[in-house]
C-alpha cells in the first residue's frame, strides 16, 4: 500500500476509464476514446533526474553514456538521456519500473518538481507550431534530440522522439507550477486538430514504434 500520495500538476476534465496507483501516484492508463489522436499525455509521474558533473563523459547514469554533444539524446530500454550543456544532462525514465535511488552524488531526483507532457500522433507537430517558434522539424537533426526554449513563453526542455506519422512524439518538460496552465493551453491550441487527453498506454504504444525504428 502506498503511504505517500503524490499528485500530478495536471488534471484533465475528461474522466479516465482505467487508472492504477503506482509509487504514490494515481496514473491514468487509458481514456475512453484513444483510437485517433493526437493525444496529450501526462507523464509527470515518470521518474526524472538532473545530472551535473564537470566531465560528463566519465559517468554513466543508469548505465547509459551521456551524449557528447549538447542537444543530442540517447534512448535505450525506456530510459532517455538528454545532453543539455557542457556540464548538465537530464534523465527521464519513460517506461519500465521505477529504479532504486542511485547513490551517485551527481544525480538529483526532480520528479515532483517537473511536469512532463507528451504530444503524440501525426498532428503533434502541427500543435507545436501553434505554441512555439522552436525549430523541431529541421532535417539536420535526427530524433531523438533536445531543444531548449520557450513554449507559450514558458522555458521548457523539448525532446523530439520521432517525426513520421507512426512515431511522431514530442516531450515537453517544464516547472511544475506551469503544468496545468500549459496542459490547458495545449489542448485549446490543438482543439481544431482533434487533440485530446491520452493515457500512459497510448504513450507506450507510441514508444514501441519509436524503439522499432532502431
Amino acid at each position: 500500500m502506498d503511504i505517500i500520495k503524490r499528485r500530478s500538476p495536471v488534471s484533465f476534465i475528461v474522466p479516465p476509464v482505467e487508472t492504477i496507483r503506482r509509487g504514490g501516484w494515481e496514473v491514468v492508463l487509458a481514456y475512453a476514446d484513444e483510437d485517433q489522436g493526437p493525444f496529450l499525455v501526462d507523464l509527470s509521474h515518470r521518474p526524472k533526474w538532473d545530472v551535473q558533473q564537470g566531465d560528463l563523459s566519465a559517468i554513466r547514469p543508469f548505465g547509459l553514456a551521456v551524449p557528447d554533444v549538447p542537444g543530442h539524446c540517447r534512448l535505450e530500454n525506456g530510459v532517455l538521456v538528454n545532453r543539455m550543456n557542457p556540464t548538465q544532462a537530464s534523465v527521464w525514465i519513460l517506461d519500465g519500473d521505477e529504479p532504486e535511488p542511485p547513490p551517485e552524488p551527481f544525480l538529483t531526483e526532480v520528479t515532483d518538481g517537473l511536469c512532463l507532457l507528451a504530444l503524440i500522433g501525426a498532428k503533434a507537430f502541427s500543435v507545436m507550431e501553434k505554441v512555439s517558434a522552436l525549430d523541431l522539424g529541421t532535417p539536420e537533426k535526427e530524433p531523438p534530440f533536445l531543444v531548449q526554449g520557450p513554449v507559450l513563453h514558458v522555458s521548457c526542455q523539448v525532446v523530439v522522439l520521432g517525426r513520421d506519422a507512426a512515431r511522431a512524439a514530442v516531450l515537453i518538460a517544464l516547472s511544475r507550477g506551469y503544468g496545468q496552465t500549459m496542459a490547458e493551453a495545449l489542448l485549446a491550441a490543438g482543439s481544431d486538430l482533434g487533440l485530446c487527453p491520452g493515457g500512459e498506454r497510448a504513450f507506450r504504444r507510441r514508444l514501441i514504434h519509436i524503439n522499432a525504428q532502431g
